[in-house]
């Protein structure tokens, strides 16, 4: 774990039990579909199944850095809304967190880890363009002819995700993190305590103009990468980490010729435009990695997007992408890989891959 060393200039090895405060603070960002396996139905068993298989990689991280988690929500919420019709997309939101938060919670006990889920409300702007193009993919696929049926007797907005189609709902920028103190409260004074955060990218609500103190809930989803970027970025954290289904940054995703960056800086990928032929699922990620770094007050924080299994290897760089703004070597490093591990490439896609946020 040199490398990790290296990365975050704090020593290692410390045992998540330990009363001795952890000197570096990351906020990891796991998508909606960790819990949600593709193939399965969505239920409360096989959430806890597959929380169960994700917590030993949260858990291993927690035991050598100070961890804030923060989820997706995409599925649940979307799930929820076809059981519930008439409720906003506020309440669903806290519902939803609630119940990934207790999921999330069950299996993080069960190898050790306390942690406490918050319930987190989130200040968006009413008037954002956001809700004139909604963007956020929540719900489960359709194809094309049950997705318009759904459209047309639900009101419901749908677009195409990758070969299917899926609801989408407006998804504002996140403004500010109303319960960031409590997240700074459990890191300072309770540092056994796993705190979950900003799930689903948090609650979001809109303050009354006439009376700021006053809160008032909004109709949208906001993106959790987003809201996590913001929340690392408020909590001073080291690192930035976003695991995926789908490894790190790819050039040329899915093509013969496709190669994956080692280490990039934010300049490289916007001059690039990296992500935007994706906006369903890596787009969003990489804005967020690249709005961490940028928008830290730190020096030396970087970010980083890999697949959730390989997430000790990725805090060492021997997988996915650090994003960082010093010395990466002509702005972005290729991963080398092996005979072995070429033949694994990623799939041919020729549209966005259908993925849960």
């Amino acid at each position: 774990r040199a490398a990790t060393t290296a990365l975050l200039g704090r020593p290692q090895g410390r045992s998540y039990s330990t009363t001795r405060q952890l000197q570096d603070r990351i906020v990891v960002a796991v998508g909606g579909n960790a819990l949600q396996r593709r193939g399965e139905r969505l239920t409360i068993e096989n959430m806890l199944k597959a929380a169960a298989e994700m917590a030993p990689t949260i858990a291993e991280l927690a035991s050598e850095h100070e961890v804030v988690l923060t989820h997706g929500n995409g599925p649940q919420v979307g799930e929820l809304a076809l059981e519930r019709s008439a409720a906003t997309f506020d309440v669903l939101g806290a519902e939803s967190t609630g119940q990934i938060g207790y999921v999330l919670s069950q299996a993080l006990a069960s190898v050790g880890c306390t942690a406490a889920p918050i319930v987190t409300q989130v200040v968006v702007d009413p008037q954002s363009d956001a809700f004139r193009n909604p963007t956020k993919f929540v719900g489960p696929v359709y194809g094309p002819k049950e997705a318009h049926a759904l459209a047309e007797s639900l009101g419901w907005i749908v677009k195409p995700d990758g070969e299917y189609f899926r609801r989408v709902v407006p998804s504002p920028a996140p403004e500010e993190i109303l319960q960031v103190d409590a997240v700074k409260t459990l890191l300072e004074h309770s540092p056994n305590v796993l705190p979950i955060a900003c799930g689903g990218g948090g609650v979001p609500v809109s303050r009354v103009p006439s009376r700021p103190e006053t809160l008032i809930g909004v109709e949208a989803v906001i993106d959790k990468d987003a809201c996590g970027s913001k929340l690392a970025v408020d909590l001073e954290a080291d690192a930035f980490i976003i695991l995926t289904d789908g490894g790190g940054i790819w050039k040329n995703f899915g093509k013969p010729d496709a190669q994956e960056m080692a280490m990039v800086t934010p300049e490289y990928l916007l001059g690039t435009k990296a992500g935007k032929k994706f906006p369903g699922s890596m787009g969003p990620k990489i804005e967020a990695a690249i709005g961490f770094v940028q928008n830290s007050s730190k020096k030396g924080v970087f970010a980083a997007i890999g697949d959730l299994k390989d997430a000790a290897d990725i805090m060492s760089n021997r997988e996915g992408t650090i994003i960082k703004e010093d010395n990466v070597e002509n702005s972005v490093v290729w991963r080398e890989r092996s005979a072995e591990t070429e033949e694994v490439m990623p799939p041919k896609l020729t549209q966005d891959p259908p993925k849960y946020g």
